[in-house]
């Protein structure tokens, strides 16, 4: 069997250990044309991350399943005909078929369980922009410099690209806004957007088309006008925290704490890193630090009973547009603040853009969860299962106290720990929390850390 009767065959990739079915969103390639390794091939939507596939070999695209088709990992979606790791031949390239002709088969390699899936593209890269928008760039010979972005925190998207060629004007929308745009054949230009400079959000898609895109989501009858069925992200979010508010009895514990010197320890950061710091980020290098030295917080329940979790995995929970997602930070007591810096600066980015990988969102250890930028002093968090804690985090408010036997003006802040009391007694959870509260009071305690 010579390589160009060959054809390779292109599964719904795995791309997490939760992951058990994708929908195929679009297809980047059409029927019949070539396509070269490493070129993006089509766009998957899992339950949290919508992602941009690329081709894991070159050929002759023949599709198999078809765009809105949700199926399970490892099923055949396509085959590349005459496929192999290097560039098509003339041949392929002008008619399309393969050198010899022939049936597409599978060779060898793929029917014995070869390479079969593809990976997802993460680029590390000075510009942000996402896969789709630096091949269309390259396709149409434009430099990313200079090209205003659009998407989240400023991405240039394809649609910047469009307009930096003068293909069309640039239109402001959201990742979920343009699939669900995208699904229903809908021009985003007929759509008036009411996000952040007019630009285009998935309520305002859903508005313009009163609802069709949820009747066409399932077999059933639509959905009553007002009544958005729960599915997708959504419907995730729901059944993990009912089960986690019904099977585990969650006790808060409260404590207001002076993060004066954290606000100064922030500044100092910046400074010396050059580059903008987080609170978050802080609040995860002196959690994991606290978490080292109280481990009781840093367990959880299985069916074989209570295991103690060697590695610190701290998720830090966002607010996307698709809903509450919360990425983890490995092995966070073993990075420094840089280090998680950059870590968390991926994990948010990858998030806001709806391009998660289903590893950025499990595996962790202990949860925080931040409402601070709402104005919300303290509140009840609810357990991120199968977590046993997790730290809600309010804002920082200059407020009088008194210290040294004066009146002064402090940033203060009130931290609420709430945790699974199967797990955890009260007085290990009040140590731990007391341990937080001591450290983000004397911050630079981290730099005594061995």
């Amino acid at each position: 069997m010579t390589d160009t009767q060959t054809g390779f065959q292109v599964v719904m990739p795995k791309l997490g250990l939760t992951m058990t079915e994708a929908t195929l969103v679009e297809w980047l390639k059409q029927e019949g044309d070539p396509v070269e390794k490493g070129e993006l091939l089509f766009v998957l939507e899992s339950e949290k991350s919508i992602l941009e596939i690329e081709s894991p070999a070159s050929g002759v695209l023949h599709i198999l399943v078809a765009t809105g088709t949700t199926v399970p990992v490892q099923t055949p979606i396509a085959l590349l005909v005459g496929a192999r790791g290097g560039p098509l031949s003339p041949q392929e390239e002008v008619t399309g078929q393969p050198a010899e002709g022939g049936p597409p088969a599978l060779d060898d390699s793929t029917a014995a369980g070869g390479p079969t899936t593809v990976a997802a593209r993460q680029p590390d890269r000075p510009i942000a922009a996402s896969p789709k928008a630096r091949v269309l760039a390259n396709r149409l010979g434009l430099s990313l410099e200079g090209i205003a972005g659009s998407g989240p925190r400023g991405m240039v998207v394809a649609a910047d690209v469009e307009a930096s060629a003068g293909t069309r004007p640039a239109i402001k929308a959201s990742p979920v806004a343009r699939n669900l745009a995208r699904r229903a054949d809908l021009d985003l230009a007929t759509v008036a957007g009411t996000g952040p400079s007019g630009r285009v959000m998935r309520q305002d898609v859903e508005r313009a088309l009163g609802g069709a895109e949820q009747a066409q989501a399932g077999d059933g009858p639509p959905a009553p006008p007002g009544i958005q069925p729960l599915s997708g992200l959504r419907a995730v979010i729901a059944e993990r925290l009912s089960a986690s508010w019904r099977e585990r009895p969650h006790v808060t514990l409260t404590t207001e704490v002076d993060a004066t010197n954290l606000a100064s320890a922030r500044q100092q950061a910046m400074a010396e890193l050059g580059q903008k710091v987080s609170y978050d980020a802080l609040l995860v290098a002196l959690v994991a630090r606290a978490l080292r030295e109280h481990p009781q917080l840093n367990v959880r329940l299985t069916d074989a009973g209570l295991e103690q979790v060697p590695n610190v995995h701290i998720g830090v929970a966002v607010d996307t547009e698709r809903g509450l997602l919360v990425p983890v930070v490995r092995d966070a007591d073993t990075q420094d603040l840089g280090q998680i810096l950059a870590t968390l600066h991926g994990l948010l980015e990858r998030a806001l853009s709806g391009r998660s990988l289903p590893d950025d969102l499990t595996g962790g250890t202990f949860t925080i969860t931040n409402l601070g930028m709402f104005e919300i002093d303290a509140f009840t968090p609810i357990i991120n299962p199968p977590e046993s804690a997790i730290l809600g985090v309010g804002r920082i408010l200059s407020k009088p106290v008194g210290l040294g036997g004066q009146i002064v003006l402090r940033d203060m802040m009130t931290l609420s720990l709430s945790f699974d009391h199967r797990l955890v007694d009260g007085a290990p959870a009040a140590r731990f929390l007391q341990r937080v509260k001591q450290l983000i009071e004397r911050p630079f305690a981290l730099a005594l850390s061995t």
